[in-house]
């Protein structure tokens, strides 16, 4: 029986990977193919000779072959420019464009289709249907990768991928641990029956959690009457041999090591499945590589800020929990899950552009618009990390600008970093 973290990682393999469309586009245009060669009858107009089909089914075969090696250069091309201007882990979203693998498979199944005819053409029998709708294949395949083509050249701006990015990440955040159906989330003081762990579950490869079978934690925890504690959160490197799971509880708690691993997925490097706070990783990384001396570009640094304030701002109003407390449907405490602060998104969100940025009067500012916005929108409890930042700013301001006049500017709360009105000014 396959564990639910071995599903999971089928699962994102599945989603990231660039070859298992295409290679269904291939056996469904054979499969097509063969359907055409079995159908007779089309009107006079429609008929070929066979050194027409031959032709044209040759040229749509070495068309679809060129459309493919293209597409893949543009990919290249995209890896190229995501690794060095923008950042690696974007990668990792990159590589789910359904349109990208769509195009793909259209073409591979073009190819396959005029192939199959090819092969059966002779002077004796044409398949006039066949060519024809690999005609108007080629058609459609051009129009699509017209479409991709645009959209690829508008997609990969990085104001772009950072509104992508965020929309992503908070999907992820309002679907998070409360999706599970038997989830119930008590009060986060709520604790385990037991303050020592009556059996720990190791780590046996390592690696980065990927995400957590909630529904099965629960109701693994449920039949053996115990508590089940996650020690890392989604998101943290587990070292081989460290603790990935604590059971608190009776003798009747399960001792199949393997069984319980297997309801957390561990992976190479973080996903943004389970980890809304990975979105806001990538946009922090792609404005931190803006602010880096061999790109120099802090506009883009400012957009991205843009992004970056949305998604603060939608985490600001969200209910969060150091630590998650699941329970049972009779509401009896069973998984423990950590969870994120406020204090540690907007930690994520702040700082090292701060550490990077301060020199630069752009980002000082609209940085500054930022908190202030923060400020004003999130709940009063919430308001004490924000002046906290507020007051690492102003820090970090008076060490870069001795100037009494650029240290007024660079205080000035901007949203558009430079040349916009000020909080207070009129437009």
């Amino acid at each position: 029986m396959l564990t639910w973290a071995f599903r999971f990682r089928l699962g994102q393999y599945v989603r990231t990977s660039l070859w298992i469309l295409p290679v269904l586009g291939l056996a469904v245009g054979v499969l097509l193919g063969e359907i055409a060669l079995t159908v007779d009858g089309v009107p006079a107009g429609w008929r070929y000779t066979a050194m027409t089909a031959t032709g044209v089914l040759t040229a749509i075969v070495g068309a679809m072959v060129a459309l493919l090696g293209f597409v893949v250069t543009i990919g290249v091309l995209v890896v190229q420019q995501a690794t060095g201007t923008l950042s690696p882990r974007y990668m990792r979203l990159w590589y789910r464009n359904r349109l990208q693998k769509l195009v793909l498979a259209t073409f591979a199944g073009t190819f396959s289709f005029a192939f199959t005819l090819l092969r059966r053409v002779e002077a004796e029998t044409v398949p006039d249907l066949g060519v024809t709708v690999a005609g108007l294949a080629v058609a459609v395949s051009l129009v699509m990768l017209l479409v991709y083509l645009n959209r690829f050249t508008h997609d990969l701006r990085p104001v772009a991928i950072a509104d992508q990015v965020r929309r992503t990440g908070l999907n992820v955040l309002a679907t998070s641990l409360k999706r599970a159906g038997r989830a119930v989330l008590l009060q986060e003081h709520a604790h385990p029956p037991d303050s020592v762990p009556t059996q720990t579950v190791p780590c046996t490869g390592g690696g980065a959690v990927q995400g957590l079978d909630v529904a099965g934690l629960i109701t693994t925890a449920v039949r053996c009457d115990c508590v089940l504690v996650v020690t890392h959160r989604v998101g943290d490197f587990v070292p081989p041999g460290a603790v990935l799971l604590e059971v608190h509880g009776t003798p009747r708690a399960p001792q199949e090591s393997r069984r319980l691993a297997g309801l957390v997925a561990l992976g190479a490097e973080r996903t943004i499945e389970q980890d809304p706070a990975f979105a806001l990783r990538i946009l922090v990384d792609i404005a931190v590589r803006a602010l880096s001396a061999a790109v120099n570009d802090p506009t883009s640094a400012v957009q991205v800020l843009n992004h970056i304030e949305a998604f603060l701002h939608a985490v600001g109003r969200s209910e969060l929990h150091g630590r998650h407390v699941l329970g049972d449907e009779r509401g009896a405490p069973r998984v423990v899950v950590a969870g994120r602060s406020w204090e540690e998104y907007l930690d994520l969100g702040v700082t090292e552009i701060r550490e990077y940025g301060v020199g630069s009067l752009q980002v000082c500012r609209r940085l500054r618009a930022m908190l202030d916005g923060l400020l004003a929108d999130v709940p009063q409890e919430r308001r004490v990390a924000v002046r906290g930042q507020l007051a690492l700013l102003d820090a970090a301001v008076e060490r870069e600008f001795p100037d009494a006049v650029r240290r007024t500017l660079a205080r000035t709360s901007d949203r558009q970093g430079i040349g916009g009105a000020s909080s207070g000014g009129a437009w």
